[in-house]
């Protein structure tokens, strides 16, 4: 498609545009509303967000009602994802000859779905930035430091690593249902579930601790150290201002001073009070230093809260304050029945477990799913895909029917690879019993079912 090369440290491009803006001769830049690597040449860039503007005004004239999600071409992978009305969020992969460019396209439109959510969160949606500041600058400057910190996560040594194989027993923008007793049940709609990506990322223990997020830690080479070393996010020599003003002179410094900045993905941004409580955002006044709790905006009840976190050992309690209320006193008593983490993991399978209706979902613990062998890890990669497609081609066909199936694949290594669909719930399994046969394996799909809804 003629696209130019990536920088060796980034394999992947990522932008963010506007297709109402830009449209008048000598504007064209003010299209762009994000755009990585920021340090790219600005031809590069309306290069980039043209064709992909392009390509999704050419396949709307054969589906009017559901642009392009995906396109690939030999060197790279194109992932689409319309964040809100006219304005599109495009991830571009490049492939590489090993296996690890083995990806479903569907966890990557995920990652840009979690991005969108988290930053609407956390700043508003985008268009509601626009309206308030027309230019532009105060959406720039948002996506520019929350989208740079949220991709932070992605590191590996100097280079970024998108969900591939590997994470294909993992689902993006779910709830991991608690270890707690069945008789306990809980909602879950979308601001809990945006609730929950969030405290996974930069809330838990293990991230507060190991200053990674819990989604990336197990990805060989991960380190904090390598990450802050390589990301160089914040230092490049584009600044969001240049894309309006076109000046090299702006710095983050400057652009804090106008706008108060929200970064609540930037690393090492909470620490733990000696009350168990959660501090962030630390700021310098006049009097000395000023902790600030942080507003998340709820899509679901329309309301500002303030965000609390409490911690208990491996145990966080997440407490949101109408932002219209003033914090007096929060007291919290911790069951003493607290199970752990893995207390209700069905042992002897490797699974993912997903309620869509409910955006829930159970897998099994990450040190498990590592024991899987690579080819095993290879095909359910492949069969998730082709349940994606299916799944888009049913919803397409007949969006009001529900899809059931159940798929069983013999891997290289003889492995069952299994994936059943039914009743709104996805489950993937890996069974490693080279002996045992296709009786065998949907047996043991039933009784996992059947202990699950029990």
């Amino acid at each position: 498609m003629g696209l130019p090369a990536m920088a060796a440290n980034e394999g992947i491009q990522l932008c963010v545009f506007d297709t109402r803006r830009g449209h008048q001769e000598g504007q064209e830049l003010d299209k762009i509303l994000f755009f990585f690597p920021s340090d790219f040449p600005y031809s590069v860039q309306l290069s980039v967000v043209g064709l992909s503007e392009g390509i999704i005004t050419f396949t709307r004239i054969f589906s009017p009602d559901a642009a392009c999600e995906v396109i690939e071409e030999e060197r790279h992978s194109h992932v689409f994802y319309q964040a809100e009305p006219d304005i599109w969020m495009v991830m571009i992969v490049e492939k590489n000859k090993d296996n690890e460019s083995d990806w479903r396209c569907d966890a990557l439109i995920d990652v840009l779905k979690e991005a969108h959510s988290l930053f609407t969160m956390f700043n508003d949606s985008l268009q509601a930035l626009l309206d308030k500041q027309p230019s532009g600058e105060l959406a720039r400057s948002r996506l520019y430091t929350f989208i740079n910190d949220y991709l932070s996560d992605f590191y590996v040594g100097k280079k970024i690593q998108v969900p591939s194989f590997r994470d294909c027993l993992k689902e993006r923008r779910t709830v991991q249902m608690l270890t707690v007793s069945r008789e306990v049940a809980i909602e879950v709609q979308g601001d809990t579930a945006n609730m929950f990506t969030y405290a996974v990322l930069r809330l838990t223990p293990h991230a507060l601790s190991s200053n990674t997020s819990s989604w990336s830690y197990l990805r060989r080479g991960v380190s904090g150290s390598s990450i802050t070393a390589s990301s160089g996010l914040l230092n490049s020599r584009s600044s969001p201002e240049e894309y309006h003003h076109g000046s090299h002179d702006s710095s983050m410094g400057e652009q804090s001073n106008r706008y108060h900045m929200p970064r609540p993905l930037q690393r090492d941004n909470w620490s733990k009070g000696k009350d168990g409580f959660l501090v962030c955002d630390i700021q310098l006044n006049v009097g000395g230093l000023v902790y600030l709790a942080p507003v998340v905006w709820l899509q679901q009840s329309e309301e500002h809260m303030y965000l609390c976190i409490y911690q208990h050992r491996s145990l966080t309690i997440i407490i949101l304050i109408p932002a219209s209320e003033k914090i007096v006193h929060v007291e919290e008593k911790l069951s003493r029945g607290w199970g752990g983490e893995n207390a209700y993991h069905v042992s002897g399978y490797r699974y993912l477990l997903v309620d869509t209706d409910k955006s829930i979902s159970r897998t099994s613990p990450p040190g498990k799913v590592m024991t899987l062998a690579k080819d095993s890890l290879l095909t359910l990669n492949k069969l998730r895909e082709e349940v994606d497609l299916e799944k888009t081609r049913a919803n397409r066909e007949k969006p009001d029917h529900e899809k059931n199936l159940e798929i069983c694949i013999r891997a290289k290594n003889n492995s069952w690879i299994i994936a059943k669909i039914t009743q709104g719930r996805e489950l993937y399994m890996a069974i490693e019993k080279a002996n045992e046969t296709l009786l065998y394996a949907s047996d043991a799909v039933e009784k996992f079912s059947d202990r699950c809804s029990s």
